[in-house]
């Protein structure tokens, strides 16, 4: 087992691959080049190429996705469970054309985009720890490296993965973090939901009273929704969560309604709901559904006639809770604390690849490295924090049971 004081990272060598990968563009959906960039260093590492392969999730995706997420397997040094580390390949479209820069104890973009720490410092780590345990031949169980594509777009590598292709891991390592003491060990769930409603055009200075407005449909479902309690932090006696309207438009992106005078006769909306519960997440989104429906019933036209209403809704992501007596926990206390550093373990309001990777049947725990700021452009990377992800996963790679 290494200690912390004997963990052979070479600092300078994992700053470099850090600052290669951040120059590299692969916004999400568009992840070919990151891995093969990706690849490129492994095999450099010493990592032979039967031991690299993509997977096809790419090809249930619902939208264009260049590769399916890439897997590389190290054959364990010494007996144990399979451990698998993670991260994500792709960036948010905000990154595209980001130039990195060193500036002190951070890497930083020009200002421009976004940087891409989030995930290029989970990248790196990984090829880090491929690169650390073959050239000290350190001690270690089977391993495998799961590297996930569009995850920026709503976690659909981690999803569309099958477990099967993992060679049967025991737990997992997703890196996709600020700071290296923070243990994210659950998430909520959430489910995306959307309504088209149809009214019925008319002049409205001529014969406003021949139209059905599906604005005023849309308007009165929205105050309904927040007058039950369903928008924004939703707290009922059975359970909790929040919610959000993010679009209310037409057809195609366009604005609602073309005109003026002229009754809008479509609406297009679409929100999202979360909850640390599955059930409670779908119960937000049927509060929504009512609301509609109920508002329906109030807009008419002159012979009391109604528009038509169609809501649906489904999950993005499922939640998940790990107890902090699991093994993934329990080993990343142990590896924190061989560090001098005290866990905080943390429940996230926002979804992970952890979230899909649990569901998988994979207790996953995520890791940080150092990214800060993210999806903007005053993103950065702390590098202190960067080196103590590095060592972390390392220790976590080299305990043992």
């Amino acid at each position: 087992m290494m200690s912390t004081s004997s963990i052979p990272l070479d600092v300078a060598v994992a700053e470099d691959h850090l600052m290669r990968f951040l120059s590299v563009e692969g916004v999400t959906g568009y992840e070919a080049n990151i891995a093969a960039a990706v690849i490129d260093a492994l095999k450099a590492a010493g990592v032979p190429a039967s031991a690299i392969r993509f997977d096809d999730a790419n090809t249930r995706i619902p939208l264009p996705t260049e590769t399916g997420n890439l897997i590389v397997n190290l054959p364990g040094t010494r007996g144990g469970p399979r451990l698998l580390f993670s991260t994500h390949l792709d960036t948010v479209p905000l990154c595209a054309g980001a130039k990195p820069r060193r500036e002190g104890d951070r890497i930083v973009s020009d200002g421009t985009t976004a940087l891409g720490g989030d995930a290029r410092t989970g990248v790196a780590l990984l090829v880090v720890l491929a690169e650390t345990l073959i050239k000290h031949k350190l001690p270690h169980p089977p391993i495998t490296l799961l590297f996930t594509v569009r995850e920026e777009s709503g976690l659909h590598g981690a999803r569309e993965l099958n477990a099967a292709d993992l060679s049967g891991p025991s737990m997992c390592v997703n890196v996709d973090g600020q700071l290296a003491s923070d243990l994210i060990i659950g998430a909520v769930g959430q489910e995306n939901w959307e309504v088209e409603i149809k009214g019925r055009a008319s002049h409205a200075g001529v014969a406003p009273e021949k139209g059905i407005s599906a604005t005023l449909v849309g308007a009165i479902a929205l105050a309904e929704a927040q007058n039950a309690g369903w928008f924004g932090k939703v707290v009922k006696p059975n359970g909790r969560g929040t919610s959000n309207v993010g679009i209310f438009g037409g057809k195609d992106g366009k604005p609602a309604g073309d005109a003026t005078n002229v009754v809008t006769d479509y609406v297009f909306i679409k929100g999202e709901a979360r909850s640390p519960e599955s059930a409670f997440a779908a119960k937000i989104a049927k509060g929504y559904d009512d609301a509609f429906e109920k508002a329906k019933g109030q807009v008419k036209d002159h012979e009391g006639r109604t528009g038509e209403v169609a809501f649906n809704h489904q999950t993005a992501y499922p939640p998940f809770k790990l107890s902090e007596s699991s093994p993934v926990v329990k080993r990343a206390v142990k590896a924190l604390e061989m560090m001098g550093i005290k866990a905080n373990c943390l429940f996230s309001n926002g979804g992970l690849d952890a979230n899909w990777l649990d569901k998988h049947g994979i207790p996953t725990v995520t890791i940080g490295a150092g990214q800060a700021e993210i999806h903007t452009i005053k993103e950065y990377v702390n590098l202190a924090e960067y080196e103590k992800g590095c060592r972390l996963g390392l220790l976590m790679a080299t305990l043992e049971e």
